[in-house]
């Protein structure tokens, strides 16, 4: 007899609403059912039946702050390799930033990644606009069911995208998307690497790197960025926040439905802190910089009184080979998607934030706020993306297990005591027991849609 569907069968099941020992019924690339409790044998005969009595089941994670490289710096990474490492980190869906080479700055441009990903990518797909001091009326023409967000870059980066705050001023006041931006003052850091270049050379030692991408440099700006956005009754969102100072600038009294100025904390900052640069140096070296342990400590407890909405990775892979030179020479960028939400569920047996905090920052939350389609939740008639979890299966970090094409990870030899067993999407299982194992291609996000 043909199967009807798939069975997650007697897993601990986490939704928005409660939690609670079910079952859950795919059928075709939707949830189908949701059982509370026992499932009658009738039910359990007519599907493929995967056994999840001590496994959690969680909807998949939305990273909707990744660098996957294509096209044009695929040595790095790619489309194909990001999403077999997305798979093995529980993750279903992603949103790319737009300093490729070439630069998303334009529709035809998105329209070219997109293509590329329904050819590579093994989990659902969206790309960001990127802002130049040229591209207005392109990016005001937009379609906003296909572009989650203008991203605005006021600190250095890959390309011709650093914004000025004319142009800013002018998307605010003329644009209905979503605003990402990346707040760094590029005058301050002009400032201080003059400074502690003068001082040491081109061997600045890398903990001086959130001295150079100071604390005054990201506070200066995001605070500015607030006000013109509250000005123009304009919606933002403010990418990787590394600093206790800017979580002044949030409120997290409001929902998130409510909120106008959002904020997204990325793993590296949750888990590194300035003390970690002797180890690893260049390795984690990243813009904005990893900061003190106490602006550590304030952002995971941001999470806690939502302040801080979103967590993402910003996923930005580098070669190995990229990472051995002097500071100035050294590009910024950690890849962390494989191991996200498993550096999560650490964080959560050592009771720095909540199980229901990680899943609501990293799943419902940029479903929410990206307003991502049928996506994010376990609710019947959503899109069957879900991952299950065992909760008490130690295990070690290794550069050999790292399935991204650069093939190290800054967090090697960290042991954990959670590990994603099983990720499907659009109710394929595409990952089991440390296997990619399915090879169907994932959707393209659609945003927007009442």
């Amino acid at each position: 007899m043909d199967k009807q569907g798939i069975i997650i069968y007697n897993a601990k099941i986490f939704t928005e609403k409660n939690t609670f020992r079910g079952s859950l019924r795919i059928e075709g690339d939707v949830i189908a059912e949701i059982f509370k409790g026992e499932v009658s044998e009738t039910i359990l005969q007519r599907n493929q039946v995967i056994d999840a009595s001590d496994l959690w089941l969680l909807p998949g994670v939305i990273d909707s702050h990744v660098h996957f490289r294509d096209p044009g710096l695929t040595e790095k990474a790619d489309i194909t390799t990001e999403s077999k490492a997305a798979l093995a980190g529980g993750v279903t869906s992603f949103i790319d930033m737009p300093n490729t080479i070439p630069p998303t700055t334009t529709m035809a441009a998105l329209e070219t990644k997109q293509q590329i990903a329904a050819e590579k990518s093994l989990i659902n797909y969206g790309f960001f606009l990127g802002a130049t001091p040229n591209n207005l009326n392109e990016l005001l023409q937009a379609d906003p069911q296909q572009v989650p967000g203008i991203k605005m870059y006021l600190g250095s980066t890959t390309g011709n995208l650093i914004v000025d705050k004319n142009i800013v001023q002018q998307l605010m006041a003329s644009s209905q998307h979503l605003l990402v931006a990346h707040a760094e003052d590029d005058l301050v850091i002009q400032r201080n690497s003059a400074l502690y270049k003068e001082q040491f050379g081109e061997n600045v030692p890398f903990s001086y790197h959130p001295m150079i991408r100071s604390t005054e440099a990201c506070y200066k700006t995001t605070a500015s960025l607030v006000e013109m956005a509250m000005r123009n009754h304009s919606r933002l969102h403010i990418a990787h926040v590394s600093t206790a100072n800017e979580l002044a600038l949030f409120d997290g009294s409001k929902s998130l439905s409510e909120k106008q100025i959002t904020a997204e904390a990325c793993i590296p900052y949750l888990w590194f802190d300035q003390r970690d640069y002797d180890q690893w140096g260049a390795k984690i070296k990243s813009n904005p910089a990893i900061k003190t342990e106490n602006d550590k400590k304030a952002l995971l407890q941001a999470l806690t009184t939502n302040k801080i909405d979103t967590i993402a990775t910003d996923h930005a892979p580098h070669l190995l080979s990229e990472k051995t030179g002097s500071y100035f020479q050294t590009p910024s960028g950690i890849p962390s998607i494989q191991y996200s939400l498993p550096l999560m569920l650490e964080l959560v047996r050592h009771g720095q934030v909540s199980i229901e905090k990680v899943i609501e920052k990293m799943c419902y939350a940029p479903a929410t706020l990206f307003r991502i389609h049928r996506r994010g939740y376990i609710r019947k008639g959503f899109f069957a993306d879900l991952v299950l979890v065992d909760p008490n299966n130690s295990w070690t970090i290794t550069s050999e297990s790292t399935l991204s094409k650069c093939g190290w990870t800054p967090y090697e030899g960290v042991s954990l005591h959670a590990k994603v067993t099983h990720t499907f999407v659009n109710g394929v299982l595409q990952f089991e027991n440390d296997k990619i194992i399915g090879s169907s291609k994932g959707k393209a996000l659609s945003f927007n849609i009442k």
